[in-house]
């Protein structure tokens, strides 16, 4: 009997100290010093990664391509996101925009993915040197009057936008997109 109860009283006595662990095991996390900042350069790094990544698997012979005559090409695609990009983050750094016009200018792949490249670093460090309270700062984009984070985040859709663009080009080429390489395949189509 004495072995039964002394079993029972170690079980009770262990059940708060498994619950004290339980809670410390869940209690959340502490956010980030700037949860907007870091948030906004997420979904940022993700866009930038996957622009780099579709100029990159594009094949030289394509850059010159154009669905129809009126649009750009993927090599002009490739220029104007760089050249966007740079000025989009150089005010929101306050600085004069370093664009070197890559659109018109550049034609090879090795000198648009270095462009490309250039601008996401140069992107990178507008965020890497922001803070929530910088970003608040209101800054003259286009005749508005835009917070400093919201220039970064119209140049993220920005940059998104000509991504799918570039898909579509890559799609008509037959060359699977980088974000949808590992995405499963569709279903077998019905009989």
């Amino acid at each position: 009997m004495n072995r039964k109860l002394g079993f029972c009283v170690c079980c009770v006595l262990a059940v708060p100290f498994a619950v004290y662990g339980q809670e410390k095991a869940q209690a959340p996390a502490a956010p980030p010093a700037n949860p907007i900042t870091v948030s906004e350069k997420g979904v940022y790094s993700f866009i930038s990664g996957a622009v780099v990544k579709a100029a990159e698997k594009m094949p030289e012979e394509n850059y010159s391509f154009k669905p129809t005559p009126e649009v750009r090409s993927f090599g002009q695609l490739v220029g104007h996101v760089a050249d966007a990009q740079f000025g989009f983050c150089a005010e929101a750094m306050g600085e004069a925009n370093p664009m070197k016009n890559f659109e018109k200018t550049k034609t090879t792949k090795a000198d648009l993915v270095a462009a490309v490249k250039d601008a996401v670093a140069f992107c990178t460090k507008a965020f890497d040197e922001m803070t929530d309270a910088k970003g608040a700062e209101m800054v003259k984009l286009f005749n508005f009057n835009l917070a400093k984070l919201t220039v970064l985040s119209v140049n993220t859709a920005h940059t998104d936008e000509h991504y799918g663009n570039m898909v579509t080009y890559m799609r008509l080429k037959g060359i699977v997109p980088p974000t949808s390489e590992n995405a499963a395949p569709p279903p077998p189509a019905k009989k």
